[in-house]
């Protein structure tokens, strides 16, 4: 159910209807919007009756959610969720770029990359430090250190950094450096790790399971909000199908049924969504194109001694001419690709 508070509640009433819902056993989850804040309930084993909440002040409407994904439904919210992190808007009017390398490697070139994608307009910066490889004989990432050495970056370039956690013990530490918290595909059904970053206190970038149905992505993201964590930005990374052309396959199909069913925001990766070079820039702007609020982009400016994902990963110089490209489309969709002040 969700309970909608009247234009003119006060934060007294609003307060009485969650502990109301508390009294009741189950969790409510406040969402303020532009004009009213609206409460789901989570928690409930079944229907909830509405009489408890018909009669108390403040009270307007009461919703039934139908949805298995109740707090990321557009049921729950109408309007378009918008994550904040630092000075970039994700999910608002302006597009938003992530750029960097796949894994931190050494301080040295992590800060050369760093300021060249910000030259070139990133909004924020990606880095690996911890690498859930295929291999077990595969690079790992450098873990704590790696975390240290994107501080830096991030202090060098001023741009908010985005890393991923794997483990409990690992979003712990990715917690108290990065920006973002990034759950990648391979954790995308990992429920109690979900259930931990939804008790973080930094943002959440959802990557797409490998194999996952949009209503299997949409839960994950509701693991995340279901403990009070409601800034989560999906992404769109591929998924495994029978084409041999590419790494995975970009469904960006998957872009504008989210923004229909659901009001979190939500990026792509053509990256690891193509595996190819070549694919990354065509694949952005087809991203774009089709109302994604941003792209996430590896960048490397050796990508023949990469120490993972080399062959998808951007040079400097492409990725200043994407940009460009993007630039000008941006317009052609009402959207911006501001310049970010560091």
């Amino acid at each position: 159910m969700l309970i909608v508070m009247g234009a003119h509640a006060t934060p007294e009433q609003t307060e009485a209807v969650c502990k109301k819902i508390e009294e009741l056993g189950f969790k409510p989850h406040p969402m303020p919007g532009a004009s009213r804040t609206s409460i789901g309930i989570t928690g409930n084993p079944g229907p909830i009756v509405p009489e408890p909440f018909e009669n108390m002040p403040g009270v307007v409407e009461l919703i039934p959610v139908t949805r298995l994904y109740k707090l990321v439904s557009r049921e729950f919210k109408g309007e378009n969720t918008v994550v904040q992190v630092g000075n970039v808007s994700v999910g608002g009017k302006d597009l938003v770029v992530v750029a960097g390398p796949c894994a931190v490697e050494t301080e040295e070139r992590m800060i050369r990359i760093a300021e060249k994608v910000r030259d070139a307009g990133a909004h924020m910066l990606r880095g690996g430090a911890f690498k859930p490889r295929t291999s077990p004989y595969s690079f790992q990432g450098l873990g704590l250190e790696g975390l240290k050495i994107l501080a830096k970056a991030r202090e060098v370039s001023g741009l908010p950094i985005v890393t991923e956690a794997i483990d409990a013990e690992s979003l712990d530490l990715v917690e108290e450096y990065a920006d973002v918290i990034q759950i990648g595909a391979r954790n995308a059904q990992n429920f109690s790790l979900l259930k931990k970053a939804g008790r973080a206190k930094k943002p959440i970038l959802l990557k797409r399971g490998m194999s996952a149905t949009l209503d299997e992505f949409l839960l994950a993201a509701e693991y995340v909000m279901s403990e009070g964590n409601y800034n989560v930005i999906l992404c769109e990374r591929g998924v495994r199908t029978f084409a041999d052309h590419t790494r995975n396959t970009l469904d960006l199909s998957i872009v504008p049924e989210v923004k229909r069913i659901s009001h979190l925001p939500i990026i792509t990766d053509p990256s690891h969504g193509t595996g190819k070079r070549h694919m990354v820039t065509p694949l952005s702007r087809s991203s774009v194109a089709v109302g994604a609020d941003g792209v996430i982009i590896e960048v490397h400016d050796e990508p023949e001694h990469a120490l993972s994902d080399g062959p998808q990963a951007l040079l400097p110089d492409q990725f200043a001419r994407l940009m460009e490209e993007l630039r000008l489309l941006a317009p052609v969709i009402r959207r911006g690709l501001p310049l970010v002040a560091v």
